[in-house]
């Protein structure tokens, strides 16, 4: 019988751990306590538009810089798992958009020159363009898109900066930045991907079935 090995410091660095990891989860999940009135819920403005996206036969581009990006891209591979034509803008093989397809961009602190661009760039083409941001009425983006998808969470515009004489220990934000945001966006990917599957009716194996075998 193998005894546990655990010491007294191991305990409480798993206690640490614990707490740490809850209050990161609480912080993330009051974003989806707060109304987006007079937004609609980004849940189901996600949902009914990649369900158009689907039913329409067309195809859903998307795009992000730094973290959010990351998030866009995490989100990408499992619209493709989940049977739709899926791709990121900064893809060599990532084909023209055109009027009958959806781009979806984020840009958290209302606006980046690049997500702007090419926000311009879809509208222009007749596409339709969903926009995530936690800056609805300021942001730069906003008057290049077709729909609002307001996401109520902290970013690097609303986190107040830190100052350079702030150091004390209380000071310091568990999430910095951005990483509220981020965080809410990957959450709420994951949750539009579980609701549209069963909208697409597609089972386990079929999302299974075309994942890479390339690895």
């Amino acid at each position: 019988k193998i005894r546990s090995l655990k010491t007294p410091m191991a305990n409480e660095k798993s206690q640490e751990m614990e707490k740490l990891s809850s209050q990161i989860c609480n912080q993330i999940s009051s974003v989806f306590s707060k109304t987006t009135d007079p937004y609609p819920p980004p849940f189901d403005l996600l949902v009914t538009e990649l369900a158009g996206v689907s039913r329409r036969k067309s195809r859903v581009f998307l795009h992000g810089v730094g973290r959010e990006g990351l998030m866009l891209k995490a989100f990408a591979m499992r619209l493709f798992h989940l049977g739709l034509s899926s791709h990121l803008v900064s893809d060599v093989t990532t084909p023209p958009i055109s009027s009958s397809d959806l781009l979806i961009a984020s840009a958290g602190p209302g606006g980046f020159s690049t997500v702007d661009a090419i926000c311009s760039v879809a509208k222009s083409s007749g596409a339709k363009v969903l926009l995530l941001t936690a800056q609805p009425e300021t942001g730069s983006c906003v008057k290049h898109a077709t729909a609002v998808c307001y996401v109520p969470a902290q970013t690097m515009a609303s986190d107040g900066g830190g100052g350079r004489n702030a150091t004390a220990k209380e000071e310091r934000e568990l999430l910095p930045m951005g990483s509220v945001y981020e965080g809410a966006l990957f959450v709420l990917f994951e949750m539009v991907v579980y609701k549209l599957g069963e909208v697409l009716g597609e089972s386990p194996e079929s999302v299974r079935s075309r994942h890479t075998n390339l690895e």
